[in-house]
């Protein structure tokens, strides 16, 4: 076990990374993060920021004479940095665990492979293959197969020829071209897993969107008890299957009654931040754990929880010359008494930039959802979910 005052590493600075750094100083320990940004938030409040890109090696050197273990907060590190980094001190997850998932085509190839259920799809690396791709994948969504998030990097296309075109915009890089799917809803699993195999999964949550980006995520989701446990077997088979050690999260579809992968992060996810605030333990004291070989804690939810998402849009209000910058007024929030808030403290507000979330819980579940809507609307959010 590496025990506190221990050093741990971090790279990358996003909330994600900021919410394991504040984990590990509660447990008492020390975290480097390695970010080229010089405002990121997690490095605001580590005890040392190494601003360097993940490609540069002195600091790579530094960061690994300087740590017991090291960690990700994002799965687009390269994998040459995660192999580096572990000829000389404990890396988790591993870099081949974190490389299917960087990639989509691998990971659709290791869903195949393993027998896990998922969308159709094809590789396109070429304008040929999509000229040669089923006629069952259309209509279809095209993806590029590496750096795509929050509904960047993808192309809903009808038809071939709406897909060759969407394939040029892309600039001709490497993509995955998946069947469209009509969906029930979407649901995630986050878990942990430690050295030995144990697996921790939370609740299974549901989730829906706004704009490509995660907008409200529900717990216990809205699904039979059957599926929710299916959801977590899955999860846990892939983690198994990747030898993860780690926090992971997997996302799912639900069409026509059954579960489809749509895609895993090998770090702690979006859907997760209830955890702060319902579960014994969070994903971020979890992925600590797994990473120093602490015993996992209890992933058990002692609330229901409905987390809402706060975008940069919230900074921004219209006036007759314009969008106006102005900072939300979160008194709006705090009347809420069992509203958790939490803002990252990033440099600026841009649309659709992830800037915090909140979460509400209670002991009913259709009443935290209700609230977590109530409060939603009061900061001026007022789509349907």
């Amino acid at each position: 076990m590496i025990l506190p005052p221990a050093t741990l590493g971090m790279l990358g600075g996003g909330q994600l990374g900021r919410f394991f750094v504040a984990a590990a100083h509660e447990m008492g320990y020390r975290v480097w993060v390695l970010d080229p940004d010089p405002h990121s938030p997690a490095a605001l409040i580590a005890d040392r920021h190494l601003l360097a890109a993940y490609e540069d090696y002195a600091a790579l050197d530094e960061l690994a004479q300087g740590c017991a273990a090291i960690t990700t907060e994002f799965e687009n590190v390269p994998a040459d940095t995660l192999d580096y980094l572990n000829k000389f001190t404990i890396v988790r997850p591993a870099a081949a665990a974190v490389s299917v998932c960087q990639n989509r085509i691998a990971e659709k190839n290791f869903l195949r492979d393993h027998g896990l259920p998922h969308a159709d799809f094809s590789a396109v690396h070429r304008e040929q293959d999509l000229q040669e791709a089923s006629d069952q994948l259309f209509p279809g969504i095209l993806k590029v197969a590496r750096f795509g998030y929050d509904g960047k990097g993808q192309a809903v296309v009808s038809s071939r020829a709406q897909a060759l075109a969407a394939f040029q915009q892309f600039k001709g890089e490497t993509c995955v071209l998946e069947q469209k799917l009509e969906l029930d809803y979407e649901v995630s699993v986050v878990l942990a897993r430690d050295e030995a195999g144990l697996v921790k999964s939370f609740p299974t949550a549901e989730n829906s969107h706004r704009k490509g980006v995660l907008d409200v995520s529900l717990v216990p989701a809205r699904a039979s008890a059957e599926l929710r446990a299916q959801a977590a077997e899955l999860a846990a088979r892939i983690a198994d299957g990747l030898g993860y050690i780690g926090t992971l999260a997997v996302e799912f579809f639900v069409v026509r009654g059954q579960l489809l992968i749509n895609e895993m992060a090998p770090r702690p996810h979006n859907s997760g931040h209830y955890t702060l605030d319902a579960c014994i333990s969070s994903q971020y004291e979890q992925q600590l754990r797994a990473l120093c070989g602490l015993p996992l804690g209890e992933a058990r939810a002692h609330s229901a929880a409905a987390m809402v998402n706060l975008l940069g849009d919230l900074w921004y209000e219209s006036s007759p010359t314009g969008h106006r910058y102005r900072e939300p007024d979160w008194s709006k929030l705090y009347a809420f008494p069992t509203l958790k808030l939490h803002l990252y403290g990033k440099h600026h507000a841009r649309p659709g930039r992830k800037m915090g979330h909140f979460t509400v819980v209670d002991a009913d579940p259709e009443r935290t959802r209700e609230l977590a809507m109530a409060a939603r609307a009061a900061i001026g959010i007022f789509d349907a979910v």
